[in-house]
């Protein structure tokens, strides 16, 4: 299994809107999935689990912000088939009223919509959409 990747969301608590974090290589943080990547299906049933937790400290650390600023949402856990082996791609959430937009701004990042992923790879759009029924419920 190789470095699982991260998709941070932060979600309006006031107006429930969704915004995710994009970083100069795409949405999975911190760096892009292998070429010839295949995102597996919606039930695919791994053989572990991969706990969040180093995964967010290191998040907070690259960003630039304290512990508890990035907190994981448990239930949601994609996974990519590469050639290098399966990939883990996990979700959290930005736990501030507003996004950190100078963190985003420090790492080369903005803040973008849904609506706004039409740039992405189709890999990526296929797992911000998981993450946006996610978040919504």
């Amino acid at each position: 299994m190789t470095i699982p990747r991260l998709i941070l969301l932060h979600k309006q608590t006031t107006s429930s809107r969704l915004l995710f974090l994009c970083l100069r290589s795409g949405v999975l943080a911190f760096s892009p999935l292998p070429v010839n990547s295949v995102l597996r299906d919606e039930d695919y049933s791994p053989q572990i689990r991969i706990h969040p937790a180093a995964v967010l400290l290191e998040a907070e650390d690259r960003l630039g912000l304290p512990a508890g600023a990035i907190v994981p949402e448990t239930e949601f856990q994609a996974w990519v088939d590469t050639p290098e082996g399966d990939i883990p791609v996990l979700l959290a959430a930005f736990s501030g009223i507003d996004p950190p937009f100078a963190a985003a701004e420090q790492c080369q990042g903005r803040f973008i919509g849904i609506t706004e992923s039409r740039q992405l790879s189709e890999i990526e759009r296929h797992l911000l959409r998981r993450a946006y029924e996610h978040a919504l419920g």
